[in-house]
């Protein structure tokens, strides 16, 4: 079974899939190679969702700054699995230029909206690389909440505006979301405020100054203090809302969201157990294997996953920087890097698909006895 994460910058999660699943199957010819591309519920969700068989629903919505944006939601049956960064991402800034005090998370909304629109009971959202710090409440105005000035008038979008908030319209929001189950699918444990708070955090990487992250909690702490008036429940200090710009809070807060670890709410999502079953051996991977893949990262999801199983797993990675008692700590049996298969003057990143192939013949010589 070969269930990678993306590997960024050079091979999609089914991509890498595909390429490692080529060279296992050209090393032991007959044998059976299931391919289940995973996410950890950031860029890349969407996508795994769809490579496991949901439906992939075109959706347009308003990018972080306003402008029109294609985005995609995955739906099977009464579930759909959203992406924040498919409407609010990052790279969907025109030119690339950073709007740290007026990007929205208005287009998530959008996408939560025509999930239930499509009569969706369960809605599963990925949370990261959002361009926005504005607490999840362009999300809520895009859901029918109104967010209103001391003239009655509606706050322009962005997280620095909220700071001028004077009276919350809650509008068709608690009708709209009764009886639909939210999850949040991240491993950010941040709360919304203060040094380890979305804008200190996260605001310098979406453009903020000092001065702006100082403008942005003040203006977050201000929407804390309604929504706390409103649904009568401080979840400012919550673990997990200050996840994407407080994207997290806003899920937490107004949509009644439960947070859970990514990968493995996706692997639970993807029906990896099922999938899993009789397999000899099960492949992971990611761009790099670091530190940080130790902390519930796609890779090491998939090896706590497959050892209830008992099956062993190996890793493919583009770049390895865990020492071997560290990998074999985290419960890989075998870690093959395509920096190191390239060779000192190899290119891992334009050979990645071929270099990933011959990771997969490697691995199949290694744990299936190919010749």
């Amino acid at each position: 079974m070969v269930a990678p994460d993306k590997f960024k910058g050079s091979l999609t999660a089914a991509q890498a899939a595909e390429r490692i699943a080529a060279g296992i199957r050209r090393a032991a010819p007959g044998t059976e190679v299931r391919a289940l591309p995973v996410a950890d519920g950031g860029e890349g969700t969407v996508a795994a969702a769809i490579a496991a068989g949901f439906r992939a629903v075109p959706v347009k919505a308003q990018g972080p700054t306003g402008e029109p944006v294609e985005a995609v939601i995955a739906v099977q049956g009464e579930t759909a699995v959203i992406e924040a960064a498919q409407a609010s991402g990052l790279q969907l800034l025109p030119g690339g230029v950073k709007a740290p005090l007026t990007a929205s998370s208005y287009g998530t909304g959008e996408l939560v909206r025509k999930a239930l629109e499509l009569g969706c009971r369960k809605l599963v959202l990925g949370l990261g690389g959002v361009a926005c710090t504005d607490g999840g409440a362009g999300m809520a105005q895009a859901l029918g909440m109104r967010l209103l000035d001391e003239e009655g008038e509606e706050l322009p979008p962005g997280g620095v505006a909220l700071a001028r908030l004077a009276s919350i319209d809650p509008g068709p929001l608690a009708d709209t979301l009764n009886g639909v189950e939210v999850v949040v699918a991240s491993d950010v444990d941040n709360p919304l405020l203060g040094e380890r708070g979305a804008p200190a955090v996260y605001g310098p990487q979406k453009g903020a100054t000092p001065e702006n992250v100082a403008e942005l909690d003040a203006a977050l702490a201000h929407w804390a203090d309604h929504v706390a008036g409103l649904t009568g429940n401080d979840l400012r200090q919550t673990p997990g809302a200050g996840a994407a710009g407080g994207l997290g809070f806003g899920a937490i807060a107004l949509l009644g969201a439960s947070l859970r670890p990514g990968i493995a709410l996706l692997l639970e999502l993807l029906g990896f157990d099922q999938a899993v079953r009789g397999a000899r051996l099960v492949v992971t991977g990611e761009g790099c294997l670091d530190v940080q893949t130790l902390h519930g990262k796609a890779p090491a999801g998939v090896a706590d996953a497959a050892a209830g199983h008992g099956v062993p797993v190996a890793a493919v990675c583009g770049l390895l920087e865990l020492s071997e008692t560290q990998w074999r700590a985290a419960g890989f049996a075998a870690v093959l890097s395509l920096v190191e298969l390239a060779g000192p003057d190899g290119d891992s990143l334009t050979r990645a698909g071929e270099l990933a192939e011959l990771a997969g013949e490697r691995l199949a010589r290694s744990f299936l006895g190919a010749e």
